[in-house]
């Protein structure tokens, strides 16, 4: 894993990349753009950010890439969204409000691969490489009923998507992420309708769930109360999906009622990925540790992460893209100083996304990529 930063200065943009270089096949980047403010209303920062993006993809490390899918994290999305535009119609696109913290208005995380064959079939972005078929879907919400029957709406959806790819949620989807308006008072709504949803596809304690992320994020229809992301993956045999647990560190999340794995590992013939759900400060009793403190809860959060890297032989120098979700934007200062001591050099945003139980002021997600060499498996 290379990792880099690229500053636009003159129009106030800084973009920090990870990649994955392959030895035989193909490579892949994760990127995070970040636009300073410049006392500039939103459709001048978003003109910069898309105008820095335009000029990363020029540079020649990235000149075989494809876009797969951006996430914007905005703080305005029900009247943002409206002045962007779709550039790329292969792309996942995915908008979400969660403000960034570093007093700018929108941020983004890019993800590329070089090299491989991508489509758009029916709001599903199609990479297909070496007999996988990796499906990406974001930004799924629907304007009626309640947080329940949103759920119920988009897992039925989805999984309806999935049946034209020849794929199931069971057998073929890596990782979801439920966004909640509200997450206080609807987060629970979510939960008893993916769990109902679950156990009708064959999910339960006994089989596998799925990596996840459940935080608060407002779709930009103001109607919306869930929105649903989700990458799922044809082509492996069983033997490549492996999932963490940490028991030292975490319990299963069933024992508190909620039904999602805390990592997912891909085993590829030249490299792994490792899913890493939103972690936050937990003991394996499903108790919130350091209620009330942001340092402390910080820490635990890191070690609860690098306990399920560590099991799925991972390095944190593997981490490949992170996200901080944080409860109280009055506390970002003093995180970024003890994230950013420990991973110095990783793609990272933070955002305002307070976390499902209120105890928790902080949360974080990761993606990690390692190479590897097991010749039972097909390359990426």
């Amino acid at each position: 894993m290379t990792k880099s930063t690229y500053n636009f200065s003159d129009i106030g943009i800084t973009i920090e990349c990870s990649t994955f270089k392959a030895t035989s096949g193909v490579n892949e980047h994760h990127l995070m753009l970040h636009v300073s403010a410049n006392d500039e209303l939103f459709a001048g920062q978003y003109r910069r950010l898309c105008e820095g993006e335009a000029r990363l993809l020029e540079l020649p490390e990235f000149k075989a890439s494809s876009a797969i899918m951006r996430r914007y994290f905005l703080s305005d999305a029900t009247n943002q969204v409206g002045l962007m535009k779709e550039v790329d119609e292969q792309c996942a696109y995915s908008y979400i409000q969660q403000p960034p913290l570093d007093g700018s208005k929108i941020a983004l995380w890019l993800y590329l691969i070089d090299g491989v064959d991508v489509s758009s079939e029916e709001g599903t972005t199609v990479v297909r490489h070496n007999d996988y078929t990796h499906l990406w879907r974001m930004g799924m919400h629907v304007s009626e009923g309640n947080s329940a029957a949103q759920t119920t709406h988009l897992l039925e959806h989805y999984e309806a998507d999935l049946a034209r790819h020849g794929a199931t949620l069971a057998d073929h989807c890596v990782r979801t992420w439920f966004f909640v308006r509200d997450v206080d008072t609807q987060y629970m709504g979510m939960v008893k309708a993916r769990k109902e949803n679950f156990i009708a596809q064959g999910l339960t304690e006994k089989t596998h769930y799925i990596s996840s992320t459940g935080i608060q994020g407002l779709p930009a229809d103001p109607h919306a109360i869930i929105q649903l992301g989700a990458y799922a993956l044809t082509g492996l045999e069983k033997a490549q999906m492996r999932f963490l647990y940490a028991p030292t560190h975490l319990n299963p999340t069933y024992e508190y009622g909620v039904t999602f794995e805390r990592g997912t590992v891909v085993d590829f013939g030249d490299r792994a990925h490792a899913y890493i759900s939103g972690t936050a400060s937990i003991n394996n009793k499903g108790e919130v540790v350091h209620v009330g403190d942001i340092e402390a809860q910080t820490h635990r959060m890191m070690e609860n992460v690098n306990a399920l890297l560590t099991e799925g032989n991972f390095s944190e120098g593997d981490i490949a893209q992170i996200i901080v979700y944080l409860r109280d934007l009055c506390d970002y200062d003093r995180v970024k100083r003890i994230i950013s001591a420990r991973y110095p050099q990783t793609p990272l945003v933070y955002t305002l996304a307070p976390v499902c139980r209120p105890e928790w002021l902080i949360e974080m997600e990761c993606i990690a990529i390692k190479q590897c060499a097991n010749e039972a498996f097909r390359e990426f």
